[in-house]
């Protein structure tokens, strides 16, 4: 498929057949708040010897997945790939190699060599000749406030050519840059964006910003969305602080086994209630008896803004919501977040349509728990009209999974995508891989399935999307395809 498809089944009976295997195999285990913490199969010499519960417990196998990480060698697969694994006890057993075809490697190793290139062409920002270009620079990315000290604690330089600000990705094993982030300013009249770009491309990049800087000891974090905003908490409140690679779209499941060392976790993740949402939705991941967060509020903006505008950024972090809450509450507990509604009327109503202003009279918005059916008779411009839709929120950060029942992928994926372009690319062949690469970029996932389904398996996929990549969107199309013609009943 052109795209990805969510990875390989989850284990049957969960963290329950799970834990029997390790008993079963005699590998020591111990909980955490998102994975299964064991010594590694793939350290050392052990030849024969059994795994020791004195080995440093360096390996995580994730509870909702059964997908594992080894911190000490980055050897990762499907808990298939472990189970393969788990009876051997081979001398020098070396990690098992991705899944990923050599075409992929060979990318991967081009995007960390243009990310070397990328790095030694850049500057230090306190090293620009010019004070008066440092000054404008900083002023520009809104950093007058942050020090040259953070910005060098944080190994944060400057791009001239691209007038890009460059944070690099290290990795955690022996500080070799594995990739980086480019972010720029573009100005559109009073409003301000931030356009990002990564090497590897943005499914494969998966840096938790500053986590070099965190030492073994440190049990308490503050997990922010965006790199400017690491850099504020650690000045302001000399807390440890790391940034998620994907902002407020999405915490991917194989970076939870590097945030397993916290016992209390503060997501302060930016001002506006989608980034709330995404923070309440990443609590569950993380576990919510650990997780705190900071509501969005005008005295409680994101971090960057808060230090910005000179408030006490170490007390906004101690007036954290902790993130789990008893099954009774009373409106007292309430009456902050019905505020927070009040003032945002426009963003509780939906992530807006750019390209349907007359769809967001009747709909309002897209709202999580919703369920909005289209109907219309065959060849009437559904599969059409929502793959538009769909891509039009898709462009807007809103992580979205299609289930296509009735066309294969192929032929929605070349619909969107001439869609996306808003040409006809079969005209302009020369021009696709641009499109193509920019199409990529999207949070956009595509089920496998064509045809008649069991619909437990349907749903059983479309929950293991939603707690690998954070999806936000299914779209189905369409039911009938999906259930099949025969034997309609109606629990179906």
């Amino acid at each position: 498929d052109v795209l990805p498809s969510p990875d390989g089944p989850a284990p049957s009976g969960g963290i329950t057949e799970i834990r029997q295997y390790l008993r079963a195999q005699d590998i020591p285990f111990h909980d955490g708040y998102s994975c299964l913490h064991t010594p590694s199969l793939f350290t050392g010499d052990r030849g024969d010897q059994p795994l020791s519960a004195n080995a440093p417990f360096t390996l995580f196998i994730d509870k909702t997945t059964g997908s594992f990480l080894c911190t000490a060698t980055l050897a990762e697969g499907t808990w298939q790939d472990f189970q393969a694994n788990g009876g051997v006890r081979l001398r020098g057993i070396s990690p098992i190699p991705p899944a990923s075809s050599e075409e992929m490697e060979e990318e991967m190793r081009q995007a960390r060599e243009d990310a070397r290139c990328i790095w030694e062409r850049a500057l230090p920002l306190w090293e620009l000749l010019d004070e008066n270009e440092t000054k404008d620079t900083k002023a520009l990315f809104g950093i007058s406030q942050v020090t040259d000290a953070t910005l060098k604690r944080f190994g944060v330089r400057y791009l001239r050519t691209a007038r890009s600000l460059v944070f690099p990705w290290f990795s955690p094993q022996d500080a070799t840059l594995k990739g980086l982030k480019l972010v720029r300013v573009e100005k559109n009249g009073g409003t301000i964006t931030y356009v990002e770009e990564t090497l590897p491309r943005f499914d494969c990049y998966r840096n938790l910003f500053g986590l070099p800087l965190i030492g073994r000891r440190d049990t308490e974090l503050v997990l922010t969305g965006w790199e400017l905003d690491a850099l504020a908490l650690h000045q302001a409140a000399g807390v440890a602080s790391l940034a998620l690679p994907r902002g407020t779209s999405c915490l991917p499941p194989t970076l939870l086994p590097y945030l397993e060392q916290f016992k209390r976790i503060t997501l302060w993740r930016g001002g506006d209630l989608r980034s709330w949402e995404a923070a309440k939705l990443f609590a569950r991941k993380l576990s919510l008896k650990r997780c705190s967060l900071v509501r969005p509020g005008n005295l409680q903006p994101r971090p960057l803004e808060a230090l910005n505008q000179g408030l006490n950024v170490t007390k906004i972090l101690r007036s954290a919501l902790l993130a789990s809450h008893k099954s009774i509450v009373s409106f007292r507990q309430l009456r902050e977040e019905v505020f927070g509604e009040l003032v945002n009327t426009e963003q509780v109503s939906g992530v807006k349509w750019a390209r349907f202003p007359e769809l967001n009279k009747l709909l309002k918005g897209h709202r999580r728990g919703e369920l909005t059916i289209f109907t219309g008779p065959t060849g009437s411009g559904k599969t059409t009209f929502i793959s538009e839709y769909a891509l039009d929120l898709c462009m807007q950060g809103v992580c979205t999974l299609w289930g296509s029942f009735e066309i294969n992928n192929v032929r929605l994926a070349k619909i969107m995508l001439t869609q996306f372009a808003g040409r006809r690319l079969e005209d302009q062949l020369e021009l696709y891989d641009e499109w193509a690469d920019r199409f990529e970029e999207l949070p956009l996932y595509f089920m496998t399935f064509h045809g008649q389904q069991n619909i437990k398996t349907v749903i059983d996929t479309m929950q293991h999307a939603v707690y690998m990549y954070d999806i936000t969107h299914v779209v189905v199309d369409n039911l009938q395809f999906m259930m099949g013609h025969e034997h309609l009943s109606v629990d179906r």
